[in-house]
């Protein structure tokens, strides 16, 4: 029988073009005031699939996808399993006082991973119910950009220029395994986190006939330190008749709260700008020197469950972050422990031996909810919706039903904060992801 010749795409031209295109996005930045506070903006830890669907992933597991949040679902994997996803994010942030509006643009690669099974898929490993997999992975956790400056007079004699500046963020490598024993999966994570955490004040009076100097107070904390997370789920099958109408998976999630080892340099210096580059020249340097201390970040727990038939699957999730045990060297920020409430569906069109490609396409949708874990200005309550798709990668020669590659893309838009906040920000994620699976990595008994 003749196959489909649609949508065939060469995967090693699409890896070479992921690779350049990792440089060009890493570069971009964005403006976000509520990012000075933490460890800055969240970076939705969600698979790109899952994104789609309001970010559900306690209860969800599949045989062609990593959902890196629940690493019990890697015993699910059957084929090695390359996972790329990036985002480019349109961000708009609304001030009353001033009034004011402000659009920034950013991107970046969501993760990077690779999973494969150890044991599973095959006669012997199907007879004792045992599956067991790996994964090992690189992703960004938060991100810190900021650039805000402030005009104001003091005892209406000098006008006095504030700038406020920030960057950095955290990110993430690890390596997880998952093991499934019957219906019960449990599964954890160990990797390394690291980042850096930089921001400035620089401070420039206004006046005709008096030259102050320039004045800028900056540190930079880099953190590492080791990570650990946890997972499980429990497969439940639904029957009717002897006959399986549907799979209850339940799952839960977790981290406990840990040190992270950190160094601070601490600047105090007065300066002047290039009149070649525009960039600031140290004048003279009033205070400098490097203080060791820690971050501690909270423990987080999420929980909940999917339901899944030959066509639909609908989950719900509940995440808690203990952030009122955040400290930074020991000190309190404006920060304040969160939870976070998902709800998502997919639906599949197809019907046994369908020819069709639309009819392989998966249709996701969902929505998410829950205060900020930031309160700089006081409650900052989120909610976002989610569409998403997947489009499997059509092969030649190659049938619907062993397609294990497939492009999932996800649009996200949220809101954080109301009425009640001086600044309000609108969110637009697009978000791309590519589980790659089939060609690359199954060697055909038959070429």
């Amino acid at each position: 029988m003749q196959s489909v010749n649609i949508m065939m795409i060469p995967k090693r031209k699409l890896f070479i073009l992921v690779l350049f295109a990792l440089p060009l996005i890493s570069l971009s930045q964005e403006n976000s005031p509520y990012s000075r506070y933490g460890i800055g903006n969240l970076v939705p830890s969600e698979n790109i699939l899952n994104r789609g669907m309001g970010g559900i992933s306690a209860g969800y597991a599949d045989p062609a996808t990593i959902n890196f949040m629940n690493p019990a679902s890697y015993s699910k994997l059957v084929y090695a399993t390359l996972d790329i996803g990036a985002q480019v994010d349109s961000r708009t942030v609304k001030s009353i006082n001033p009034a004011g509006k402000f659009t920034s643009n950013n991107a970046i690669i969501s993760y990077l991973q690779f999973g494969f099974p150890l044991l599973g898929g095959n006669k012997k490993a199907i007879q004792k119910n045992i599956q067991w997999g790996i994964n090992l992975g690189l992703r960004p956790v938060s991100k810190i950009n900021y650039k805000i400056e402030k005009d104001s007079r003091i005892s209406n004699i000098d006008s006095l220029s504030t700038l406020y500046e920030g960057s950095g963020g955290v990110n993430e490598a690890f390596v997880g395994t998952g093991v499934q024993i019957k219906n019960f999966s449990f599964g954890f994570n160990g990797g390394y986190l690291f980042g850096n955490k930089s921001y400035s004040t620089r401070l420039i009076f206004i006046n005709d006939t008096v030259n102050y100097l320039k004045s800028n107070s900056a540190t930079q904390t880099g953190i590492g330190g080791l990570s650990f997370n946890a997972g499980i789920q429990y497969a439940i099958q639904l029957k009717k008749r002897d006959t399986v109408k549907g799979i209850l998976r339940i799952g839960a999630y977790g981290n406990l709260q840990k040190k992270y080892g950190a160094s601070q340099d601490v600047l105090r210096e007065t300066f002047t700008y290039n009149a070649t580059t525009g960039n600031p020249d140290r004048l003279d340097s009033v205070f400098d020197k490097t203080q060791n201390g820690s971050i501690q970040l909270p423990s987080t727990y999420g929980a909940g469950f999917t339901y899944q038939n030959e066509h639909w699957l609908v989950g719900v999730d509940f995440e808690t972050s203990n952030w009122d045990n955040y400290r930074f060297y020991e000190q309190k920020d404006s920060v304040k422990s969160n939870w976070t409430a998902k709800a998502g569906f997919q639906y599949l069109p197809a019907r046994i031996n369908s020819r069709k490609y639309s009819q392989y396409i998966k249709y996701r949708a969902g929505l998410f909810f829950g205060p900020d874990y930031i309160v700089a200005d006081k409650k900052l309550p989120q909610f976002g919706v989610s569409v998403g798709v997947g489009l499997p990668l059509k092969l030649k020669r190659a049938f619907y039903e062993t397609q294990y590659s497939v492009m999932n893309i996800a649009l996200e838009y949220g809101s954080r904060g109301n009425s009640s906040n001086n600044i309000r920000e609108n969110i637009l994620h697009i978000s791309v992801g590519f589980s790659l699976s089939d060609i690359w990595f199954i060697r055909h008994p038959y070429q």
